[in-house]
C-alpha cells in the first residue's frame, strides 16, 4: 500500500508540474503584456512595472520563478490589484467555491442514486419513463443554460428564489441546481444499469428465497456492488463539477474563485492565472488521488501488488 501511495503521489506531481509548464507557454503565446491597457503612455512607467513583476526577464527565468512561487507556495500580489496577494484572493474565494462544490456533489450522487434505484425497481413502468426522460433532459442541457432558465422563471417570473449573489441559504438552491442536474442525471442511469444486473444476481435470488424485504434486499446486498460503477466516475464528476463552478459563479455573481479566474484571463493577470490554475489542479488531481483508493477499499477483488505498485 505504501509504495502505492507513494508512486500515485509521484504521478501527481509530475502531471501538475505539467500542467504548470503547459499554462506558462499558452500564457507567455498570447501577444501583448498586462500593462497595455494601462492609461499612461510613458514607456518608461511601463518598463518600470514590468520590471517589478519580473516579466522583463528571459522566459527561462520568469518560469523558474513561477516554479519556486509554486513550491512555496506564494504566488504573489495580483497585477490588476496590487493591493491583494494571489494567496489572499484564494483565501477568500475557495472556501466559497468549495462549499457550492460540495453541496453539487452531495445533492447529486444522493439524487442520482436514489432516482436509479426507484426506475430499476419500476423496470419498464412509469416511475422508470419519467426519471430516465429527465436524466436525458439532464444530460442534454448545459448548467449555463439551465442556470439562466432557473434564474428567467424561478427568480424573476415567479419570484420564488433570489436571482444572485451568496448570502443565506436560499442562494445556494439556483446555482447548486443549475450544477447538480447534469451529474445527477449521469449517476441515474449508472446507478439504473446496474442495479437492473445486479438484483438478476443468484445471490439477491437467495436473499428473496429466504424473505428477506426488498428495501433490506436493496440497500443491504445490491446497493454496494451496484455502486461501484459509480465510483468510478465520481473522480471525472468531481473535476466537472468543481471546474463548472467558475462558469455559474459569474452567471449568478457569487463571490468564489470564478471571479477572479475569468477576470484574471481577461485582464492578463498572470499571478493569478498561475495561482488558481495550479491549486484547482492539486485539488482535484488529489481528489482522483482520493477516489482510486476509495474504490480499491469498496470492491475487495482489486488488490494493490507488491510488484510494481499496480492494481
Amino acid at each position: 500500500m505504501t509504495r502505492y501511495i507513494l508512486k500515485r503521489l509521484l504521478m501527481m506531481i509530475i502531471t501538475i508540474w505539467i500542467i504548470v509548464t503547459l499554462t506558462f507557454v499558452l500564457m507567455k503565446a498570447v501577444p501583448g503584456s498586462p500593462f497595455n491597457e494601462e492609461r499612461t503612455t510613458n514607456e518608461t512607467v511601463q518598463a518600470n512595472l514590468e520590471a517589478h513583476y519580473n516579466l522583463d526577464e528571459p522566459y527561462i527565468v520568469q518560469y523558474l520563478l513561477y516554479l519556486k512561487s509554486i513550491v512555496t507556495f506564494d504566488f504573489g500580489p495580483s497585477i490588476k490589484q496590487p493591493t491583494e496577494t494571489v494567496n489572499d484572493l484564494l483565501g477568500r474565494g475557495f472556501p466559497i467555491s468549495f462549499e457550492l462544490g460540495i453541496v453539487t456533489i452531495i445533492v447529486a450522487v444522493i439524487s442520482g442514486i436514489i432516482l436509479g434505484i426507484l426506475a430499476a425497481l419500476r423496470h419498464n413502468g412509469i416511475i422508470d419513463y419519467l426519471a430516465m426522460s429527465f436524466a436525458v433532459l439532464g444530460i442534454s442541457i448545459p448548467n449555463f443554460v439551465l442556470a439562466t432558465l432557473l434564474i428567467q422563471k424561478l427568480a424573476v417570473d415567479w419570484n420564488l428564489l433570489p436571482p444572485a449573489t451568496w448570502s443565506s441559504p436560499a442562494h445556494m438552491v439556483l446555482p447548486v441546481i443549475a450544477l447538480a442536474t447534469g451529474p445527477m442525471a449521469i449517476i441515474a442511469r449508472l446507478t439504473r444499469s446496474t442495479m437492473l444486473e445486479v438484483l438478476t444476481q443468484d445471490y439477491i435470488k437467495m436473499a428473496r428465497a429466504k424473505g428477506l424485504s426488498p428495501w433490506k434486499i436493496i440497500f443491504k446486498h445490491a446497493l454496494k456492488n451496484a455502486l461501484m460503477p459509480v465510483v468510478t466516475i465520481m473522480g471525472t464528476l468531481l473535476a466537472g463539477i468543481l471546474t463548472g463552478t467558475f462558469v455559474i459563479e459569474k452567471i449568478f455573481a457569487i463571490p468564489g474563485m470564478g471571479r477572479y479566474f475569468v477576470e484574471s484571463i481577461n485582464q492578463r493577470d498572470y499571478p493569478v492565472i498561475m495561482g488558481t490554475t495550479v491549486f484547482y489542479s492539486a485539488f482535484l488531481i488529489f481528489m482522483l488521488f482520493l477516489v482510486d483508493i476509495a474504490y480499491g477499499i469498496l470492491d475487495p477483488r482489486i488488490k494493490i501488488h507488491k510488484k510494481g505498485g499496480g492494481e
